[in-house]
């Protein structure tokens, strides 16, 4: 009888040949979203009247398209993908295939697209993790009967990790997040199997962008033992606020539920559209986008290069962008609000300069930790971004400081919240397994 230790190899295939797709899916992907954030700029011309007429437009043509095309696309696409961990494996794993496949994933990167062609403050990791979980949902659907296969949960678990690591090139954030968010399950007999795939992605994306890092080298200095207290607030208050974000998104979406007729919701996401664009109008193009650009201001110009009010704009356009019902992400614009929360806090606060980078980048942290409620993974994550290892306890505290602080407000993150919402739509009918 062939012992399971031998069968792990070919039970992995599938899985390293589901990265390989997904790390030349995510480069496509941040190509095409590069491109149309930078078009988005170009049409949104800073303070310009036009943008009272094309935001709104784009904002309701991305929301149309979900509704029309895959209304499973919509969001962050993080909800969806756990939904679908939950239920792989169980008797409604038929139902999977309403939140993963190609054709939600091709509408998913479509109307983000049109989304950034209006300026929408929105992200692509999020909407990576359900376009590789869609990938890697539909290898496990082509593996020929009689071959020896990993579960099903294992294998979409896969396709969240390398999801992330081949849209933030951070292999290590891929693997935690495996462990700390995706999966509750042991996975220890292939660990093996799932880590590789991780890196497989993530040299995929690498072989075409290069080995960079998200953020760059930004420098930091030593921080004082007298200094630590300025770490613990900056994390707790930035958590904080991170979860006042998802309070936020939570509330708007309730107030939207009040609208149900399709006339009804246009006309909700053209108001936002509007709101978004007066926004735009009023102070230029803070609030477009991912906010990277922002970020690296920040980091490598000092605090001054971003205006006072980058924080508030950055909140408020990403509760807009988000709530307008079409596809796109927070995970990259909850950075960009930590680091303009950050730049603004140690500009109030007169601490000392060569401290700013470690504390906007705890606030960073702070801020992902407090909209995700994963803290390892968000102190990984921007651990891999910058290559700041010698920061790496300041980042660990930051991150469990903030999950108090977001405790706070709420005692789950948004994306179970959503996750237990899409569980809740789908037909509790018993469905055929694979």
């Amino acid at each position: 009888m062939e012992s399971p230790n031998l069968r792990i190899p070919f039970q992995a295939i599938p899985l390293w040949v589901a990265s390989l797709l997904t790390g030349l899916v995510a480069v496509a992907y941040e190509y095409l979203f590069l491109f149309f954030e930078h078009a988005g700029k170009l049409i949104a011309a800073p303070h310009s009247w036009s943008v009272l007429l094309t935001t709104p437009f784009f904002f309701a043509a991305a929301w149309f398209m979900t509704i029309r095309l895959a209304p499973n696309a919509k969001g962050s696409g993080i909800p969806q993908l756990l939904a679908a961990v939950d239920l792989a494996g169980t008797s409604r794993q038929g139902m999977v295939g309403r939140l993963l496949s190609i054709r939600i994933g091709l509408v998913k990167i479509a109307s983000s697209l049109v989304l950034l062609l209006g300026g929408g403050a929105i992200g692509r990791e999020g909407p990576t993790l359900q376009v590789a979980g869609s990938v890697f949902e539909t290898v496990y659907r082509l593996i020929p009967e009689g071959w020896a296969r990993v579960s099903h949960r294992i294998m979409l678990i896969t396709g969240g990790a390398s999801g992330l690591a081949a849209a933030f090139n951070t292999p290590l954030g891929g693997i935690v997040y495996a462990l700390e968010e995706l999966t509750k399950s042991h996975i220890a007999r292939f660990r093996t199997a799932v880590f590789s795939a991780v890196i497989i992605a993530g040299m995929t994306a690498q072989a075409f962008l290069g080995s960079y890092l998200y953020l760059g080298y930004p420098k930091l200095s030593a921080l004082p033992f007298k200094l630590i207290w300025a770490v613990i607030v900056f994390s707790f208050l930035s958590g904080y606020l991170g979860a006042v974000f998802t309070r936020v998104l939570l509330w708007v979406g309730k107030f939207r539920d009040r609208f149900p007729g399709r006339k009804q919701q246009l006309l909700f996401v053209l108001a936002l559209g509007l709101a978004f664009a007066v926004m735009l109008f009023l102070t230029g193009d803070t609030a477009m986008g991912t906010g990277k650009p922002l970020i690296n201001r920040i980091l490598f110009e000092g605090t001054t290069s971003a205006p006072w009010y980058a924080f508030p704009v950055r909140f408020l356009g990403s509760v807009l962008s988000f709530s307008s019902g079409s596809a796109g992400g927070i995970f990259a614009t909850s950075l960009s609000s930590g680091a303009s929360l950050g730049a603004l806090m140690v500009h109030w606060g007169g601490l000392p300069v060569e401290h700013h980078n470690l504390l906007i980048l705890v606030c960073m942290i702070g801020f992902l930790t407090g909209v995700t409620r994963t803290p390892f993974t968000a102190a990984i994550l921007v651990l891999e971004m910058t290559d700041r290892h010698g920061a790496i306890f300041f980042f660990l505290l930051a991150g469990m400081i903030s999950n108090l602080g977001a405790g706070q407000i709420m005692n789950r993150s948004f994306y179970e919240i959503q996750k237990d919402s899409y569980l809740e739509s789908l037909p509790h009918r018993r469905s055929s397994s694979h």
